[in-house]
């Protein structure tokens, strides 16, 4: 059974089609056949001036006029869709996704930030790990963070901040916002009783980073070499990322703002290892898509 997922970015929009099929122990498998990305970057507009403007609003309605042709190739008969942070705060979000669904028949859906730590949370990574250790989600998109922990096979919480990368690098996040993050974590931390915390991080810049690591599948990242990272990235310019590094523009100006992110929360934990598995939200939908059709 073919199912696919389209995440509507501060960032970026993406295409996720899966093959799902049961193993021989009956779980469900859920097989990546495709994934496209095209950096539309909604929240340069959003974060800076309240609404997604006619250009990039006309590079939306093209890019889910392609996904709908790929769709139809895949012969994909079921599909969930959903934007996140920019599209929350766009002034005429709206209008612009019901001028999509008019002109393509796809019905994209704009989710909370708890929506989203929850469809993210459906890839249950944390489940198939060690049930007496505690495990926090870190997943960072343009426009905000979702924080989601896991302890003794029990979720926690999930809370979603406006901290993202696109933010950072527009300079709309203050000192107050990196305090509410930091005193949330440490109280949620101290009232669970949660010991021995472990990071699973997802988003395109971690995946970046334990590809440039060269770490073996499954490895964890140290918060050293996070912290190595964050320090080596910022002391070049955009521009010497993208050949130093072989970045695309748009992610060799995000990367830094999202090890912030990642160096802060885990300082914040005292957490020194993160776990970088392939899972975002389009996983998290696609899963959730699966639940839907089989109840």
């Amino acid at each position: 059974m073919k199912l696919a997922a389209i995440d509507i970015g501060s960032n970026a929009a993406r295409l996720l089609i899966s093959d799902a099929s049961p193993k021989s122990n009956g779980e469900m498998d859920f097989t990546k056949v495709n994934l496209v990305r095209v950096p539309l970057r909604l929240g340069m507009d959003v974060f800076s001036g309240g609404s997604i403007s006619e250009k990039r609003a006309e590079s939306l309605m093209n890019t889910i006029k392609a996904y709908k042709l790929l769709l139809d190739v895949y012969e994909v008969k079921y599909l969930k869709a959903a934007a996140t942070s920019a599209m929350r705060d766009a002034s005429n979000g709206l209008q612009i996704l019901e001028k999509v669904k008019q002109e393509t028949g796809i019905d994209i859906q704009v989710i909370t930030g708890q929506e989203e730590a929850s469809y993210i949370y459906e890839n249950h990574v944390a489940e198939n790990l060690d049930k007496t250790r505690s495990y926090l989600y870190i997943d960072v998109g343009g426009g905000s963070t979702e924080l989601t922990l896991f302890s003794g096979n029990r979720l926690v919480f999930k809370e979603s901040f406006n901290i993202g990368t696109i933010r950072l690098l527009q300079g709309m996040v203050t000192e107050q916002h990196w305090q509410q993050m930091k005193d949330f974590l440490k109280q949620q931390l101290r009232t669970s009783g949660s010991q021995q915390v472990i990071a699973i991080g997802s988003g395109g810049n971690i995946n970046k980073i334990f590809s440039l690591s060269k770490r073996k599948e499954g490895k964890p990242l140290s918060f050293d070499l996070l912290k190595d990272y964050y320090k080596e990235f910022s002391s070049f310019t955009v521009e010497e990322r993208i050949h130093l590094y072989h970045l695309r523009e748009d992610r060799a100006d995000v990367i830094v703002p999202a090890l912030q992110i990642y160096v802060n929360v885990m300082r914040w934990t005292d957490i020194e290892e993160i776990y970088v598995p392939k899972i975002g939200l389009a996983d998290g939908l696609v899963r959730s898509l699966y639940k839907e059709i089989k109840s």
